[in-house]
């Protein structure tokens, strides 16, 4: 671990409660006009939460110490598992976890009773008995938790549902793992953290980009110490998801209303995961403070002109999403994340994943690597491939993890077999509801701060000084 530096910790000004109300009123009444038919078991959206901006870390100060290390709990040989929510990433997860060893999918839950069938008869196909569906409305996971015998209950629900089944779940003795974001609202983060405290029970963001290829050779080259002391990274979620959020089916279903009422970083764990694991956060770092600041919104309501007629109700649909949100994030070390969001514009893919070293750097989209007095030529980039050969993370050595292509090339299926052969061991998972709040908190610290003309947020400290103790995640075979 690297000496901390003496960092002078800036004064945060003070978010005034009245800028505040009238955000929470604006948010609340676009919000609340809506009942949407989602596909999961979900319900009626939610606005922002009540957070106190003078304090965000107010939640947490009730709560008992942490544990001295993250948790881990006794082997659990067969995993037993119930979904709540089994959509497009949520059959995804259910076929991951077939081909799995050691898994029984018991329950399936979701309002779609097509969608629950169809992942009934996955598991029936993989030779498995047929799992018991729950499909009699939007709380009927509560009856699946009460009456299976469960281990781990994963959601793939719309946004506004991971928080009520994770906590549903862990009192209930179940451990939790979601999609991503597991909330955004700083409050929910916090109750996350409090029961899975209370409880005992692991509690784990999914978030697959952790496991990408490239994303794994930058870790591996980062604890092989080829870049010298982190400084810097930069990082984001730019897809355009136009079409998919004005579609009639899956996501379209629900996701284009967070953008009608809310306006920050509503996705940053896939950008920020990856960067936060090279920088040890929550393991001999942590984010300080953030400021954001989003641009004007018109790439919605174009693509509603491009695409409907005159007169057709979605373009006169308004949305408080910026286009394109950024924001700075400082941690206690005094390193500073550049972190972006764009979902509206049209522009190919990208995550930036840049990680800036004092020895090299590493960027992504296209993947490649300068490492000072190794690479081939002085200031010119090496392509990643150069380094796989030398330098491939174990996992991505492992055939049988990278001969499965289900879900986004391969690393859905890999954050599942890690997440399952975790718990079989009886180890730590890799992420963890320390991870999982800190990463979701975001979401709604970026809005605090739009909505208050970019004025500096305190992030908080979900492990409340724990990440001073806590030892690295390491290169796992």
């Amino acid at each position: 671990m690297q000496a901390t530096n003496s960092i002078r910790k800036p004064q945060i000004k003070l978010i005034m409660e009245n800028s505040r109300r009238n955000f929470l009123k604006r948010g609340a009444a676009g919000l609340a006009a809506t009942t949407l038919g989602l596909s999961g078991c979900a319900g009626p959206m939610q606005a922002a939460s009540g957070l106190n901006p003078k304090d965000p870390q107010a939640r947490g100060k009730s709560l008992a110490t942490p544990p001295t290390s993250p948790l881990a709990t006794a082997p659990i040989p067969i995993v037993k598992m119930g979904f709540v929510g089994v959509g497009g990433m949520g059959t995804v997860h259910v076929q991951n976890f077939l081909a799995l060893e050691g898994v029984e999918v018991r329950a399936i839950c979701d309002i779609n009773a097509v969608n629950a069938k169809r992942s009934h008869d996955l598991a029936v196909a993989a030779g498995q008995k047929p799992p018991t569906l729950y499909t009699k409305g939007p709380r009927d996971f509560e009856r699946m938790i009460d009456t299976e015998e469960l281990d781990l209950v994963f959601t793939a629900t719309p946004w506004e549902w991971h928080v009520p089944v994770a906590l549903y779940a862990m009192k209930n003795g179940k451990h939790i793992a979601s999609e991503v974001p597991f909330a955004y609202k700083v409050d929910d983060c916090w109750a996350l953290v409090e029961h899975a405290e209370k409880f005992g029970k692991h509690c784990v963001m999914m978030e697959n980009c952790n496991y990408d290829r490239f994303e794994l050779l930058m870790y591996n080259l980062k604890m092989k110490g080829y870049l010298g002391e982190i400084l810097h990274g930069e990082c984001g979620y730019l897809h355009d998801l136009r079409d998919i959020k004005f579609s009639e089916e899956g996501e379209g279903l629900w996701r284009r209303a967070h953008s009608w009422a809310r306006n920050g970083n509503l996705y940053p764990t896939h950008g920020l995961g990856p960067i936060a694991n090279l920088m040890d956060i929550n393991r001999g770092d942590q984010l300080d403070y953030l400021v954001s600041m989003s641009g004007p919104s018109r790439g919605l309501q174009e693509w509603a002109k491009d695409h409907y007629p005159e007169g057709h109700p979605k373009r006169k649909e308004t949305f408080k999403l910026g286009d394109i949100n950024i924001s700075m994030i400082k941690t206690h070390r005094g390193r500073t994340i550049y972190l972006s969001h764009d979902t509206n514009l049209p522009r190919p893919y990208s995550r930036i994943k840049l990680i800036q070293g004092t020895r090299g750097i590493l960027q992504g989209h296209p993947d490649r690597v300068y490492i000072e007095g190794k690479s081939a030529n002085a200031h010119r980039w090496d392509e990643a491939k150069l380094w796989y050969a030398e330098h491939e993370h174990p996992l991505w050595k492992n055939e049988k993890l990278t001969s499965s292509k289900t879900g986004h090339g391969g690393m859905d299926y890999m954050e599942d077999y890690r997440l399952i052969k975790c718990l079989q061991k009886g180890l730590p998972t890799d992420m963890n509801v320390y991870d999982a709040a800190m990463h979701s908190a975001i979401c709604e610290l970026t809005e605090i701060s739009v909505a208050n003309d970019s004025q500096p947020i305190q992030v908080p400290d979900f492990t409340r000084g724990r990440w001073k103790e806590w030892a690295v995640w390491e290169v796992v075979e």
